[in-house]
């Protein structure tokens, strides 16, 4: 980096876009599913956990039936093309049912992350004009009672779980189970069998899809307008990458009120592999050595966890184990370079062996054992632990879109992978990067617009002709790939006029203290930059258990062995810095940051300004001089 007063732009005026070829899109969602329920039948679609603590398969024929009579419920209450279905609800097989019913009904869905507070929640359906709400259990219920006075368009309420909800005591018929739904279902049904199939053949590529409001890291949540054909691009173009295959197995946990988990879903009616579906985050490490899957994506977060947690076990066995694991990561890292510049050698592959029995087949089966590759989005992915994870043999491809690209823009291939870049377009989009470095992105999956927003609109699109402004800061190399440099209005600009790109100092940081969960590089209008850090809970508790630190996350953010290694973590950090960026000092906050106390996105994004605000004191005792 050479130092300037402006952000650099690199590759301006470069274009890139995806190399393969892709089908021809379904005309709607309900279309691709139904074609792949008459193409598979008796072929496992989905497992879900059952109460028991197993796991029960449904073919692609029994979802088929499920998903019938939840639609024709639907088009029993009303529902009418185009109308709002909210869904307020966990990841779960039932979320998925009712978004495919919505799709076959001819509706459209609304999602609602389920940790909105009711006030939000009310706003969302308000502004969606929701007809109807799938609610998940008695909590998202109780929002739904707390705001029905703001949200009288909403008829009905149907309730997924009602094991904390004392139906017996309701008044009216504003609240219905889905089994409820279901029975309207199979009743409208026999008067009509071709009910739904009639519904599905009126679903046109324009037709409205999905509201998904953006959680932002600032302001009110947008409404993301996305028609089928955004959805329906997607998954043909993910089956023209090459990348996934009928015969796998994918454990999906990410919140399916995110673009990233609804386009995986959309992925998997096009090709017809199986899904594990579980949204208890708690849950993954222990899912994942059961269910043995093949991929599974996530955001950074959850691989910056894994290879902390590994990372910190080997330093607390310390002597000969840690050795050997270096040794092994080391080895692995060279194999994956001679493997990229044309080979390995016979020493060198005999080494790798080894290290794989000594060291990665034990990571690996930490995961399951039948990860073939990860596939990492919604944030920057640390460099060093990309490099970690290629090491050990799972590959982690990395990919770039937002919400309003339908989630998928460009990613990494199998074999293919340029760790530190997002990869290359998908087929049929196209990338190219403005004068100042903001990425623009033009395809199917670009959203139509801002719901009830012309001029936010407007904003995104401001050449009028297509291209979407991402917000992002990036630049393509020579061979077509994109990286991602910073989010454009967080860019740090000091007192002294110099610009700081946060996000990836921020990564590298984690990465070289796997203490860290979260960190805040804060400069704006400042003489220098200083960091706020978080403690990972389970790292940080290895760690304590193994140094004699008694207490909790308050005790450990105050010992001396914490703030010792942090602030080791910190100078090797500014080494690799330019002088204006390098982090004079930090502070270690007493508890991790949360999405329920508004300071993380759904997607595990910091509030920037949220959390600056929140601990401006903490920010001001660290530039005495003011």
């Amino acid at each position: 980096m050479s130092e300037t007063t402006t952000p650099a732009a690199p590759s301006a005026g470069r274009t890139t876009t995806g190399p393969e070829s892709m089908p021809e899109p379904a005309s709607s969602l309900g279309r691709l599913f139904y074609d792949r329920v008459a193409a598979d039948p008796a072929r496992e679609a989905f497992r879900a956990p059952t109460a028991g603590g197993g796991w029960e398969s449904w073919s692609w024929g029994r979802s088929g039936e499920r998903v019938t009579e939840l639609a024709a419920g639907l088009l029993a209450l009303g529902l009418q093309p185009e109308d709002r279905v909210a869904l307020a609800s966990n990841t779960r097989l039932e979320w998925i049912f009712f978004d495919l019913a919505t799709m076959a009904a001819g509706g459209a869905t609304t999602t609602v992350y389920p940790s909105t507070n009711a006030e939000d929640v009310a706003f969302i359906l308000s502004d969606s004009g929701s007809r109807f709400v799938v609610a998940e259990d008695g909590k998202q219920l109780a929002k739904l009672v707390d705001q029905r006075e703001s949200i009288p368009a909403v008829e009905k309420v149907v309730l997924i779980d009602t094991a904390d909800v004392d139906l017996s005591a309701r008044t009216d018929e504003w609240v219905i189970t889905s089994d409820d739904l279901a029975g309207r279902g199979r009743a409208l049904l026999a008067q009509d069998p071709q009910a739904v199939e009639k519904a599905v053949d009126a679903v046109k590529p324009e037709h409205l899809a999905t509201l998904i409001y953006t959680s932002g890291t600032t302001g009110r949540p947008k409404g993301v307008v996305l028609p089928q054909s955004c959805w329906t691009y997607e998954a043909a173009s993910i089956e023209g990458l090459g990348l996934l295959r009928p015969d796998q197995l994918q454990f999906l946990w990410l919140p399916l009120s995110h673009s990233f988990g609804k386009v995986l879903l959309s992925a998997q009616l096009q090709i017809g592999f199986t899904s594990a579906v579980d949204g208890r985050v708690d849950k993954i490490v222990e899912n994942l050595a059961v269910v043995k899957p093949n991929f599974m994506a996530g955001a950074p977060r959850i691989f910056e966890k894994v290879y902390a947690r590994i990372i910190s076990m080997q330093q607390a066995e310390g002597g000969a184990k840690e050795k050997i694991f270096n040794w092994a990561v080391g080895v692995g890292k060279q194999h994956v370079a001679a493997q990229k510049n044309g080979g390995s050698n016979a020493v060198l592959n005999v080494q790798h062996a080894l290290a794989d029995k000594l060291v990665f087949s034990k990571v690996k089966a930490r995961l399951g054992g039948n990860i073939e590759y990860l596939v990492s989005g919604s944030a920057a992915l640390s460099k060093d632990v990309g490099e970690w994870f290629e090491a050990v043999g799972l590959p982690i491809l990395e990919g770039y879109g937002l919400t309003e690209t339908s989630a998928g823009s460009c990613v990494n291939r199998p074999g293919h992978n340029r760790v530190g870049s997002v990869g290359l377009p998908f087929p049929g989009t196209v990338v190219r990067i403005a004068d100042d470095g903001e990425i623009m992105i033009k395809g199917g999956g670009v959203m139509r617009e801002y719901w009830n927003l012309p001029d936010q609109t407007a904003e995104v699109f401001p050449g009028g002709d297509g291209w979407f402004a991402t917000g992002d800061i990036g630049e393509i190399d020579d061979d077509g790939y994109l990286r991602i440099t910073d989010r454009k209005k967080d860019l740090i600009k000091t007192s002294g006029g110099k610009y700081i790109a946060p996000s990836l100092i921020e990564a590298r940081f984690k990465a070289l203290c796997p203490l860290l969960a979260n960190v805040i590089v804060h400069a704006n209008n400042r003489n220098y930059a200083t960091a706020l850090v978080t403690l990972d809970p389970d790292v940080c508790g290895d760690f304590a258990k193994n140094e004699g630190i008694e207490g909790g996350m308050d005790a450990w953010a105050k010992d001396p062995k914490v703030e010792k290694t942090v602030r080791d973590a910190m100078e090797e950090l500014n080494k690799g810095l330019n002088r204006w960026e390098t982090i004079k000092d930090v502070r270690i906050l007493e508890r991790d940051l949360s999405i329920d106390d508004g300071e993380l996105t759904p997607s595990l994004k910091i509030k920037r300004k949220v959390v600056e605000t929140r601990y401006a004191a903490v920010l001001d005792a660290m530039y005495p001089g003011g």
